[in-house]
């Protein structure tokens, strides 16, 4: 499989997790925190195969800029959590350092 697609699975997975993670409320609700337990463990999995192409720094930085993004708008939408300036402008430049490593980084897979 792609690495790349295998990065794109292992964001998503991890986001579903940590979203559950709220909900399972301190692993007390057992749905939600078995969903927590599946997606990291196919988080993890997914980053680890994505690892085989794409180098760990960068893909340890959209991995993490992606999913903090993703969960920081999840938490507005489904928790009806409030971010005020400060925080967006740093979700914002999280999000152009992502970019700017996908656009412009020379670093090459190994």
């Amino acid at each position: 499989m792609n690495a790349w697609i295998c990065l794109g699975l292992a964001i998503l997975a991890e986001v579903i997790a940590t979203s559950a993670l709220k909900a399972s409320h301190g692993f007390s609700q057992w749905v939600p925190s078995l969903v927590v337990i599946v997606g990291y463990g196919i988080a993890f999995y997914c980053l680890s195969l994505a690892l085989r192409n794409v180098p760990l720094g960068i893909a340890y930085a959209i991995w993490s800029g992606a999913g903090t993004a993703l969960i920081a708008l999840i938490g507005v939408v489904l928790y009806k959590q409030k971010l005020d300036p400060a925080a967006l402008l740093g979700i914002a430049l999280i999000v152009a350092g992502v970019l700017v490593l996908n656009l412009f980084s020379n670093s090459k897979a190994h």
